[in-house]
């Protein structure tokens, strides 16, 4: 019988995007090398992206800096809205910052995400089959990043909301059999040089 083994996810949001639809800036490549070299030592099975160019430069540039990992497109790994909460889900004092927030996703955007966060959900969580532990990287975009810690901290669906992640940064969750995902790290930055830290973020959350 085949027993299971556990999954460890990195999590990478994609480096800092030159347009909302096109590629990388410089600084952002130079993340991506840098999360690369960061990551060469750990035994990845394989590196899954979005198929936005962002998400897919960043993978690139991280692939070159590891030995034959194949990477794989994956839409579940997209920039989606994973979860849209009614008003009586969110805390009365930030329900209106929230909403107001969330306002500008497209139809499409609410009828698709949910089923992609779903997926995500499926492809990527959990302990694996087999004998042997698995590390994969997802390299994608700030919102499923905060779908997935949130996930692992089994909190309430619209928690997503609020969790930012830098450009670049690495958050690690640990998926063991028979007990609750850890997440072993978080938005660690500590691969990035002062310049090149906090990009995604707005100027006065710059720690």
């Amino acid at each position: 019988m085949t027993g299971t083994a556990t999954r460890y996810l990195y999590l990478v949001r994609h480096g800092e995007a030159a347009s909302e639809e096109s590629g990388l800036t410089e600084a952002g490549r130079r993340q991506a090398v840098l999360i690369g070299e960061r990551l060469r030592d750990i035994p990845l099975a394989v590196v899954h992206h979005g198929p936005l160019p962002r998400a897919e430069q960043t993978a690139r540039l991280i692939g070159d800096q590891l030995k034959n990992i194949p990477l794989r497109v994956s839409e579940a790994a997209g920039d989606y809205v994973p979860y849209t909460p009614a008003r009586d889900e969110l805390p009365e004092e930030s329900a209106d910052f929230l909403l107001r927030f969330l306002a500008g996703a497209t139809e499409e955007e609410r009828a698709h995400g949910p089923a992609l966060a779903r997926q995500a959900l499926d492809a990527f969580t959990g302990p694996v089959d087999g004998e042997q532990d698995r590390h994969e990287l997802v390299v994608t975009h700030n919102f499923l990043v905060a779908w997935l810690v949130r996930d692992a901290m089994h909190a309430p669906q619209w928690r997503w909301l609020g969790l930012n992640h830098c450009n670049a940064a690495l958050t690690v969750i640990r998926y063991a059999p028979g007990r609750p995902a850890s997440v072993l790290a978080s938005n660690d930055m500590r691969h990035l040089p002062a310049d090149l830290r906090w990009t995604g973020f707005p100027p006065e959350a710059h720690i």
